[in-house]
């Protein structure tokens, strides 16, 4: 833990689902505990071992993160589970192929600390260079995301009271959860005089290997999938988001 060790009223925890990610999950944990440590709040980090068939747990330990293990493969319930464990009244969700930046935590905590904001998410940036269609892609996304107030699933903070009120991530969908979970806090925030931030100053930085993996069509697929409710109940169809090549 950053600073100090006990449970205060500004302490978060940084919980990161992870299933079969041995390639990326190193490096992911040393960039989050290297931006825990740059702040002015005590902080954490957990990582839920989603069944997965390769050292993923083994290595998240030997990185030095909590983990935990959540048997079934599907990444609201990890998400859940790691909430579950943590004791903090701050939440920050990342994915594990995603590099969190100190300024961006700081940001999203300073938000929490104010008293005005329930939660929130990030614009994104990837890892690499893409072509123009993924460029126009990710412009839109983030554009999209600001002016909805709606998170992307590789960062999303939230206060611990207000994810519990809710019912946390939505355990019948395989994909988009992050899309209800982000309904659902607006409203909240609505209720509670509050707001839910997506935060530009400081994007996300998220791994672009899915466009090495898959085809534009494929993808494209997939993310208009996400606006078909009965679609992201089917673990079949939303295929692309638990799969690794």
């Amino acid at each position: 833990m950053s600073k100090a060790s006990e449970i205060s009223e500004h302490s978060f925890t940084v919980i990161i689902p992870a299933w079969n990610e041995s390639d990326l999950i190193f490096d992911t944990i040393s960039a989050t505990k290297s931006a825990i440590e740059q702040q002015s709040y005590s902080g954490n980090l957990i990582v839920v071992d989603n069944n997965s068939t390769d050292n993923t747990a083994e290595i998240a330990s030997l990185a030095g993160a909590q983990v935990v293990f959540e048997p079934v493969n599907q990444i609201g319930r990890a998400r859940n589970a790691g909430a579950n464990i943590a004791q903090t009244p701050w939440l920050i969700f990342i994915d594990a192929d995603t590099i969190i930046n100190p300024t961006l935590l700081s940001l999203a905590l300073d938000a929490l600390a104010s008293g005005t904001v329930i939660g929130g998410g990030s614009t994104i940036a990837v890892d690499r260079s893409m072509r123009k269609f993924g460029r126009m892609i990710l412009s839109f996304w983030n554009w999209v995301s600001v002016k909805s107030g709606t998170a992307a699933g590789c960062f999303i903070y939230c206060r611990r009271d207000a994810f519990e009120e809710i019912g946390g991530f939505d355990n019948k969908v395989y994909a988009g959860e992050e899309l209800h979970l982000s309904r659902k806090m607006r409203s909240l925030a609505k209720r509670r005089g509050m707001q839910f931030v997506v935060q530009t100053g400081s994007p996300i930085t998220t791994s672009a290997r899915k466009l090495d993996w898959f085809s534009t069509g494929q993808i494209s697929r997939q993310f208009l999938l996400l606006l078909i409710p009965f679609a992201t109940r089917s673990r079949r169809m939303c295929g692309v988001w638990y799969k690794r090549k």
